[in-house]
This record gives structure tokens, C-alpha cells and sequence, in this order.
């Protein structure tokens, strides 16, 4: 073969290459490669990931935190337990905090530690923000806990996506409040089976899941957001303490709560979780193999 030749294929290799790992690694951000990958990914990008994002405060608070203050103030919650899944460096928690009339409690949930370090920075002056590190599969709550749900566009790069989608409904109470986005644009449909049009995701949400009242709207260029409830009706839980609302993710059925250490030790198998120093609960460790 002619030297031309093979550096012609040496160089249609090395772009095929490139294209798979800008596709892989940056694109879905991991998403097909399980999820310690997109652990690691997150970790790698935690110390830029504000920076990079550059978050308008003025419109997260118009477009997320006062739509669902104006939700809950309706129904009549004043208090409300609120669960954010894929939390990240805290987003949703800080900018429900900030919010003079919210008086309810926040429990962030991550999959990446590093991300969560980033939180905690942000959040260590709120008492009534804590952080979990742990997957969105197999979520370490008991069923019907939350008042509200929200997953900020997340749930695409979730292990399971769709059917992990089922985690967030178990966890919020009837009549709770589901508040998620849906990716939609050409990056959507560069994700198959990731991914769900925007009539595929109402009828998700609708016929798979059972939730109601579920509505939409445009929020950003790449994003519809979704709001929902779960069907049936119940009092609110209000800002319960985590020691009566988290499960252990080693057995599946036990209570976790706090020692004198300052760890955390599951009542039914007596397995424990660390606290890290800048607060955050590692549970993950304990997961289960297969999850619960």
C-alpha cells in the first residue's frame, strides 16, 4: 500500500476517533458509558461547572423558584419538603433559599462528589439545605416523602432515563409537585434512547407514570420544562428531619439515622455512612449491587 494511503486511513481514523470521543465524553456527556463515567465526568468538571453555565439569578429566580413558590402558596403549602435530583453544585437549593418567603427545607442529591463539595460551599450557611451523595437510581428515600421533586436538566443522563423517571414519582407524595425539564432541539435527537419529544414525554409522564395535571411550557433554547402532580391527594410533609425520611440504600428497608459520631447507621442492618467534612452524606458506597 502506498505511503500516501496510509496516512490518509491514519488520519480518517484518528477523526473517526475524535468524533467518537467528542460524541461520547462531551456531547452525552458519558451517558452511554454508565454511570461511574458521568461521575467522573462531573468530577473532572465541577470546579468550572458555574463558570461555565454563568446562571442569570434574576431569571432563575422569574422562571423557576417564584413559578413554583406561586404553585405550592396556591395549594396551600407553606413548608414544603423539596427534593432535587442531579442537584449538582446546588442550583435549585440556593435559589429556593434565597427566596425570603420560602420556608420550607431542601435536600440535594448527586451522583458526583466533587460537585457536591462545590454545593456545599455554597450552601454552608443554610441550615435547612442538606446534600446526598448518591444515584438517582434507587433513590435512598421512603416512598411518598416529598413535597416536591424537581430534576433540572438532569434526567436525560440518569442510568436508566425514562425508567429512572419512576424514582421521582415514588418519592413525592400524592398531590406533591413534579417539576422537571425535558431536552429537546438537534442535541435531542442526537441521544436515542435518551431522549423524548415533547408529546412523548407528556405521554410518559401521563400514561406510564400516572401523574396529572401535567402541563408544559418553553423554557430555553434546548429545554421544555414540565410540571406535574401525583395523582391521589395527601396532607404535606413539611421540613420533616432526614433522620425519618432516609432509607438505606445496603438493605433496602432500614432507617438511617445520625450518631453521636456523626455518621449515619441504617437501625435494621446497622451498616454506616460517612459524613464528609464539608457535610455532605455519603451513602452511595453502600448501594447495593442490582440496587434495591
Amino acid at each position: 500500500m502506498e505511503p500516501l494511503a496510509l496516512i490518509l486511513i491514519g488520519l480518517g481514523a484518528l477523526i473517526a476517533l475524535g468524533v467518537g470521543l467528542w460524541y461520547l465524553l462531551w456531547l452525552t456527556e458519558g451517558m452511554y458509558l454508565g454511570w461511574r463515567v458521568v461521575a467522573l465526568l462531573y468530577d473532572w468538571y465541577a470546579f468550572r461547572y458555574d463558570r461555565t453555565k454563568n446562571y442569570d439569578p434574576v431569571y432563575e429566580t422569574f422562571f423557576l423558584a417564584r413559578p413554583l413558590l406561586h404553585r405550592l402558596q396556591t395549594e396551600g403549602v407553606a413548608a414544603p419538603l423539596v427534593l432535587d435530583v442531579a442537584t449538582g453544585t446546588g442550583r435549585m437549593p440556593a435559589l429556593l433559599l434565597e427566596q425570603d418567603d420560602f420556608q420550607g427545607r431542601v435536600v440535594g442529591l448527586d451522583i458526583s462528589r466533587k460537585m457536591l463539595f462545590r454545593a456545599a460551599l455554597k450552601l454552608y450557611r443554610q441550615r435547612r439545605a442538606a446534600l446526598i451523595w448518591h444515584t438517582a437510581s434507587d433513590l435512598p428515600f421512603f416512598d411518598n416523602t416529598f413535597d416536591v421533586v424537581t430534576c433540572i436538566e438532569a434526567w436525560e443522563f440518569f442510568p436508566g432515563a425514562r425508567e429512572d423517571l419512576r424514582e421521582l414519582v415514588r418519592v413525592l407524595r400524592p398531590g406533591g409537585t413534579l417539576l422537571i425539564t425535558n431536552r429537546t432541539g438537534t442535541d435531542a435527537r442526537l441521544m436515542p434512547g435518551k431522549t423524548l419529544s415533547t408529546a412523548a414525554m407528556q405521554a410518559w409522564l401521563t400514561d406510564e407514570l400516572g401523574l396529572v395535571d401535567v402541563q408544559h411550557e418553553r423554557w430555553q433554547v434546548d429545554y421544555d420544562l414540565f410540571w406535574a402532580h401525583k395523582a391521589g391527594s395527601s396532607v404535606p410533609v413539611g421540613p420533616r428531619p432526614l433522620a425519618e425520611i432516609l432509607r438505606c440504600p445496603a438493605c433496602c428497608a432500614g432507617q438511617m439515622i445520625p450518631t453521636e459520631s456523626g455518621a449515619w447507621v441504617c437501625l435494621s442492618c446497622e451498616q454506616r455512612a460517612a459524613v464528609g467534612e464539608d457535610g455532605v452524606i455519603e451513602l452511595l458506597p453502600l448501594l447495593r449491587e442490582g440496587g434495591c
